[in-house]
């Protein structure tokens, strides 16, 4: 019972922690490369920055102001317990930023396109650590749930328009230069969110065709450890029933994949293509012994 009162506490813990360490990293970007300089960040904190700069407001309150309408949304189209999760989050969000307003006096950096480029490496690992523990900062979060619920448009769609709006924003109000350095660092920023989210170790998903399917699907399992799944399929011109190989690799596996294919049957068709996550057994749960089986 101990055990899973702390397993439960841990887990939690784990989002809100999260989000902490995210967005004081978001925060220090802001204030230490973005400011300085006139450029902006993505969604809503870019516009709170726009605020900051025409009206002198603090940047942290604008954020938390601009989350006000989104968080009414909030709880009525997501539920209690998901807006509680996006308040707490808004508002370490919009502490931290004021919080650490002072860096912007510090200049860091005296380069505006290595001013940007650090910011959005900070950024983009702010926001993939709060993303991937699944943590929550406000603004375009839960704007982004809420279109997925209610329209299936991804997250992505949203923030699209957003940052649009934004370039556009810096462009008017100071200079083209800025508005690119702007669409920089978001790039960056975005970038390196995903490769926090889903992890540095890249996967890859193959599809082998092949007149010796069976040998091939135990070598791949013997031999590189991955589990194997056939699909049934059937050639367009021949007419002839096949049984497809699919399984996913790691990187570092491919080179040894194409060996067996080509020593076992050069005339092969393969395709590889990334597979942004993989859970389950042989990546997240250890892989089961395979078979005993003569190859």
């Amino acid at each position: 019972m101990n055990t899973l009162t702390r397993t439960t506490v841990k887990d939690f813990l784990i989002p809100y922690v999260a989000t902490f360490v995210g967005c004081l990293l978001v925060a220090i970007a802001v204030n230490a490369f973005f400011v300085p300089f006139q450029l902006l960040s993505s969604g809503i904190s870019g516009v709170a920055i726009i605020i900051y700069y025409i009206f002198n407001m603090p940047i942290g309150m604008a954020i938390f102001l601009l989350n006000i309408p989104i968080m009414i949304a909030c709880y009525k189209f997501m539920g209690r317990s998901y807006t509680i999760v996006s308040i707490v989050g808004t508002g370490i969000l919009s502490v931290l930023v004021d919080a650490t307003a002072f860096l912007s006096e510090w200049h860091l950096i005296h380069d505006a396109m290595t001013s940007c480029i650090t910011g959005g490496l900070l950024s983009g690992i702010g926001f993939g650590i709060i993303y991937k523990y699944d943590g929550n900062s406000g603004g375009l979060d839960v704007v982004g749930a809420i279109v997925k619920k209610f329209y299936s448009l991804e997250m992505g769609t949203a923030v699209m328009i957003i940052n649009t709006v934004i370039l556009f924003w810096a462009a008017y109000l100071f200079s083209l230069e800025k508005a690119i350095l702007t669409f920089v660092s978001i790039y960056i920023t975005a970038v390196i969110t995903n490769k926090v989210v889903l992890g540095m170790k890249q996967r890859k998903a193959i599809i082998i065709i092949s007149s010796k399917p069976e040998k091939i699907a135990q070598l791949l399992i013997h031999y590189v450890g991955r589990g194997v799944t056939f699909f049934h399929g059937e050639g367009a011109y021949t007419s002839q029933e096949k049984q497809v190989i699919y399984s996913v690799i790691k990187l570092t596996e491919v080179a040894k994949v194409k060996a067996i294919i080509n020593r076992v049957d050069p005339q092969a068709f393969m395709t590889i293509s990334d597979a942004s996550e993989v859970v389950g057994q042989g990546f997240t749960l250890p892989l089961a012994p395979p078979p005993t089986k003569h190859i």
